[in-house]
């Protein structure tokens, strides 16, 4: 056990990383039991499509409207006393909304703005939390501890959550709120055992939240490096959200399956993404960043073209996993970059930017693929993805071993 213990959490990462490491994973399978529940309420109250559609809306909107301000606060203050107050918050919302339920006095009112509010607290606890690794873990590993860290979201909020949070609503639409609630309450007791949480540098005394915010943005427009990787990530999810947009519909009317099926699609893609965590450190010891992420990249452009292509629900299911493994190992490596560039006090600004370009990208991204769907069909997106994916990769073929070396880049003046 003991041996076991050592290869997931090294000794040498310390004590604070277990702590963190614990934390994460515990609150990320409350997450995961609302990925299922959350929606399941929401059927529960409306059938009304434009609700239910709200309901997503409103759970996407806190990034892009309290972003930038949430990375300004997390570089001016206690940055592990932000993620324990916030998950305060959050419990107190779930202990609201679970009560509300449990004595039949919900109503899609209550739980849209339950919905909202933990969206809007949940941005500044990832905002906050996300900065912590790099001030508890030599930079070397970086790359492990955020492996780590992936592997616990995979493995408890998108394999395990969803269908114990379904059980439990099953058993009583309360239980999974309730249950979260406790998940969320343990995780911020857990992060107040870190020993760090305030940045290097303090907020200069007088200046506003704003000019912290055009800080940041001004940091990222003059470090060449994580300029391109901000944009990349902003260009590859409008790539990625215009497909992705309408991909419960290609389930169905392109590959014939039913929701059993289209569920099986998103498991496949988590293991894949297991799979990919799992053997992270391997890779990177053989393969230098910068190829990692052209290969990356490549292999996100002919997802896109294979899934317009075929109509062959396995050939489908091992598309999936495929990308599930990349989508991880990306996801890991671009974070792990920025984190080695980013000086300590701009980690949550730098963050919020990178964020705010996420999810605009999704935003942006939608809008296309349901326009696209709607006049030429539900593989017009997929199409589209390809061709927008491949022009991107070509112009940036040159810069991305410049990017996975960002660290090396002089800072900004």
């Amino acid at each position: 056990m003991s041996r076991l213990v050592e290869t997931v959490v090294p000794r040498r990462l310390g004590t604070d990383f277990r702590w963190l490491l614990a934390s994460s994973w515990i609150s990320n399978l409350g997450d995961g039991l609302a990925l299922a529940a959350g929606p399941l309420l929401v059927a529960s109250q409306t059938d009304q499509e434009f609700l239910v559609a709200l309901a997503a809306l409103l759970q996407w909107a806190p990034p892009l409207i309290f972003g930038l301000y949430a990375g300004a606060l997390t570089d001016r203050l206690d940055r592990r006393l932000i993620v324990v107050t916030v998950d305060l918050v959050r419990c107190g919302v779930l202990v609201v909304l679970a009560g509300a339920v449990a004595t039949d006095h919900v109503s899609v009112g209550l739980v849209l703005g339950s919905l909202f509010l933990l969206g809007t607290a949940e941005i500044f606890a990832d905002n906050a939390s996300s900065t912590l690794l790099p001030m508890i873990v030599d930079r070397d590993d970086l790359a492990v501890g955020n492996a780590r860290l992936q592997t616990g979201f995979i493995t408890v909020n998108q394999l395990a959550g969803p269908p114990i949070g379904a059980g439990l609503f099953a058993a009583g639409m309360a239980w999974p709120f309730a249950m979260q609630a406790v998940l969320v309450l343990l995780g911020a007791v857990l992060i107040s055992r870190l020993t760090v949480g305030r940045p290097v540098r303090a907020a200069v005394e007088g200046q506003r939240v704003r000019a912290e915010i055009v800080e940041g943005f001004r940091w990222v427009r003059h470090h060449a490096a994580v300029r391109t990787l901000v944009l990349t990530i902003f260009t590859f999810n409008i790539t990625f959200g215009a497909a992705w947009s309408v991909l419960v519909l290609y389930a169905s009317d392109r590959l014939g399956l039913g929701a059993v099926g289209f569920g099986l699609l998103t498991t496949i893609s988590a293991v894949g993404g297991l799979i990919g965590t799992l053997c992270y450190g391997a890779i990177t010891r053989r393969v230098l960043l910068g190829n990692l992420m052209r290969v990356g990249l490549v292999i996100e452009t002919f997802t896109h073209l294979a899934l317009a292509i075929t109509t062959v629900p396995w050939v489908a299911m091992v598309i999936f996993f495929v990308f599930g493994a990349h989508a991880f190992i990306w996801g890991t490596t671009s974070v792990t970059v920025r984190q080695r560039a980013v000086p300590t006090a701009l980690q949550g600004r730098v963050g919020s930017v990178y964020t705010v370009g996420i999810y605009g990208g999704l935003v942006v991204g939608a809008g296309i693929g349901g326009a696209l769907a709607q006049s030429f069909g539900v593989t017009a997106p997929f199409w589209f993805a390809f061709a927008g994916s491949a022009v991107f990769v070509v112009l940036i073929w040159s810069q991305l071993s410049h990017i996975a070396h960002a660290d090396e880049a002089p800072a900004p003046g």
